[in-house]
């Protein structure tokens, strides 16, 4: 329901009521919907994987948009990128909106690795619809990020990441296959640093409330498990709530005084159910007379 309304405020359709049966016909709510973020080499591609084989979701990237997915735009994103250009904030955002609107993603949800990179990014997917439930960012001092990143090997087939001192193969296949990524020098390395820690306030200042940050810096099994702990909890809702509290107990139990004090601190109204069958007695109405014989003979 809250996601439903999400969308009602955000796209503000002419037919709200048929909005809602599409929403309702083509929207799993209790699917998936994560961002996995962090400096470069913290694991980002090792987590949004794993997640994905354990929550049966759908997982995007910079990777996986312009080589894997025939989108409208993708050759105009690649187009940059051949240029070794920047790709514009609002050119990603539209790829990213146009991936999630796929049946898949939809139905068994998704996980967003490395998105929003920055402010701008976050604020347009916002104002596209794209609100993830969780946002998990992980970190680790930067000494230890350049020391992982000069060991990464990809592995081109399965997309799995791997080291040559922390967390190499046993599979002899596997490790053959490996490839050394792009661009793993130490100055590139520490600039990407220096832009991620530049432009994540921004991210955080938007995302607080969903946000969880884990340190990467640890076992993998650790990370992995405190990252799915985090993921499949359920945020209580921002919605106005309205209490409703019924007392129950024996005579003499303090149910009255407990309602009143109750009543006193939160501002809600105090029915008591004695008080109110003798108000109507008081009444002398035909409800009143009939209450009366009741109360005069000890019936309930």
């Amino acid at each position: 329901l809250q996601s439903m309304l999400e969308e009602l405020i955000i796209h503000q359709p002419d037919d709200p009521i048929q909005f809602m049966i599409n929403h309702l016909k083509q929207n799993n709510d209790d699917a998936p919907r994560i961002c996995v973020l962090g400096p470069p080499a913290s694991g980002k591609t090792t987590v949004a994987l794993w997640l994905c084989k354990r929550l049966d979701a759908i997982r995007i990237s910079q990777e996986t948009l312009l080589f894997k997915e025939a989108l409208a735009l993708t050759e105009e994103a690649k187009a940059y990128k051949e240029r070794k250009e920047k790709i514009p904030n609002v050119l990603w955002a539209n790829l990213i909106q146009e991936r999630l609107s796929n049946v898949d993603c939809i139905k068994q949800g998704w996980i967003l690795e490395g998105f929003p990179e920055n402010q701008e990014q976050a604020w347009i997917l916002q104002s596209s619809g794209i609100i993830p439930r969780h946002v998990v960012v992980l970190y680790a001092p930067d000494t230890v990020l350049i020391e992982r990143n000069s060991g990464k090997r990809i592995d081109p087939i399965t997309e799995e990441v791997y080291h040559t001192t922390f967390d190499w193969p046993r599979d002899l296949l596997i490790q053959e296959r490996l490839v050394k990524p792009e661009d793993l020098s130490e100055q590139e390395i520490s600039k990407k640093l220096l832009e991620y820690h530049r432009n994540f306030p921004g991210i955080f200042h938007i995302y607080q409330k969903i946000l969880k940050s884990i340190n990467a810096d640890q076992p993998s099994m650790d990370v992995l498990s405190q990252v799915l702990t985090y993921v499949q909890t359920r945020h209580r809702s921002a919605a106005p709530f309205t209490p409703r509290i019924v007392f129950c107990g024996p005579p003499g139990s303090g149910k009255s005084l407990q309602a009143s004090l109750l009543a006193q601190k939160y501002g809600v109204v105090n029915i008591c159910c004695g008080q109110l069958l003798k108000e109507i007695v008081a009444g002398k109405t035909k409800l009143g007379e009939l209450i009366k014989t009741y109360l005069e003979s000890g019936y309930p």
